[in-house]
């Protein structure tokens, strides 16, 4: 990027198990930040007040009353970047990182032992649930005081000067290295090549928004429907407890169970000459299971906020539940829909290890290509599709940021 002799080195190997711990740090750390702010932000400024008034500074405040108290939320997010790290395929590739997701498709793919496959697949999905029970736990002991005392009393501290200008750059260190920095280099290997709207370019950009549009309304079509089915036949919530759990079971697993599934299926319909193996329906299938609990979590929060007295006044009306459904949920659940196929959208955008291994053949999406050209080194090649990935995946993030904005303005 800076236009160095190649003989000159900067930075030491990247391409180590300490380095990918540290692309880990930079990336996933919004998952802890996240629910740390949101924790920080719902405490009573009238805790802190309490504990300046019995003598304590600002420095022990936050470590003996503010981080205890926020401890659960940290815990959940922490589960959740273990869950991501665990499940991660396509860095520990490219870094030559021997884990259980390379392992299970090294054995796969190379030795053609889908039982071996299955078999680490296992193990592996046994650890990633126990982080998955970790996370849920930690969350269910998250509680907000909903005190409105002195709830706009407590004024941040503003910092001036030199104090203000390090607490910026300390705070930019994660978004510049997470994120500007990699993007400034995937521009400028992106220049260096002479015909970047290439054919199969375009062609995997228009494969990648076609299946994850297709599979992006049929996920929140049935997460509608389900949670229709829930709030009007009075069924448990452990229905969407259960699909939910799919978020958690790495894209590789999936793969493997889903094409274990098809096989068995494909042995039955062997005499109609049938095949559904290698076909896009696997892709979907897994989609679904993998996003169902990201739209589960927006709708079903949205379907709370309609009263269920609605319901009742309709039904002694005459109206029918379907009606019900068109007349009265859909217009009132509108901003949930829209937020859920944003939300479902980026993520599906850059979604590797099942679209790698479920992708019908010649069927490649811009993840697919990202991959496949840097397992060849071809970095150059590979950085015009990572930036439309990104752009992708931030048209939705914009039009969502923008919603938000609208309802609290």
């Amino acid at each position: 990027m800076l236009n160095a002799e190649s003989d000159i080195v900067f930075f030491p190997n990247i391409r180590t198990i300490y380095g990918a711990i540290a692309v880990f740090s930079f990336t996933l750390y919004p998952y802890v930040y996240m629910v740390a702010r949101v924790a920080f932000m719902n405490i009573s400024p009238s805790l802190i007040e309490a504990s300046k008034l019995l003598g304590k500074n600002s420095i022990s405040t936050f470590f003996y009353l503010l981080i205890p108290l926020i401890r659960p939320a940290i815990i959940a997010g922490i589960a959740l970047v273990a869950m991501e790290t665990l499940s991660d395929f396509g860095a520990v590739q490219h870094f030559a990182i021997p884990t259980f997701t390379t392992g299970i498709f090294r054995t796969w793919t190379g030795l053609y032992d889908l039982n071996t496959a299955l078999q680490l697949s296992t193990i592996l999905l046994t650890v990633i649930f126990c982080f998955f029970a970790i996370e849920k736990n930690s969350r269910n002991k998250i509680r907000y005081d909903n005190s409105t005392t002195l709830k706009n009393s407590y004024k941040p501290i503003q910092l001036k000067k030199f104090h203000n200008v390090a607490a910026l750059l300390i705070c930019l260190i994660p978004v510049f290295v997470g994120f500007f920095l990699p993007v400034l280099e995937l521009i400028n290997w992106s220049s260096q090549i002479e015909n970047i709207f290439s054919s199969k370019v375009i062609i995997a950009a228009s494969n990648t928004l076609y299946i994850s549009i297709i599979a992006t309304i049929l996920i929140c079509l049935i997460t509608l429907i389900i949670n229709f089915i829930v709030r009007s036949f009075g069924m448990s919530q452990l229905i969407n407890d259960i699909l939910s759990l799919g978020y958690a079971v790495p894209g590789l697993i999936l793969a493997v169970g889903i094409t274990r599934m098809f096989t068995s299926i494909d042995s039955l319909l062997i005499n109609f000459d049938t095949f559904i193996t290698g076909s896009i329906l696997g892709l979907i299938l897994a989609y679904v299971i993998k996003t169902y609990a990201i739209s589960n979590n927006v709708l079903n929060s949205a379907y709370a906020s309609i009263p269920l007295s609605l319901d009742e006044s309709a039904k002694t009306l005459g109206t029918g539940r379907l009606s019900i459904l068109k007349s009265v949920h859909i217009p009132m659940l509108k901003t949930g829909l829209f937020t859920s196929f944003l939300l479902v959208m980026a993520e599906l955008i850059k979604e590797l290890p099942a679209t790698l291994i479920l992708r019908p053949f010649n069927f490649d999406t811009l993840a697919v290509s990202v991959y496949l050209l840097a397992s060849e080194e071809r970095m150059f090649e590979a950085a015009f599709p990572g930036l439309m990935i990104i752009i992708f995946g931030l048209i939705p993030i914009y039009f969502l940021n923008k919603l938000i904005l609208s309802k609290n303005g």
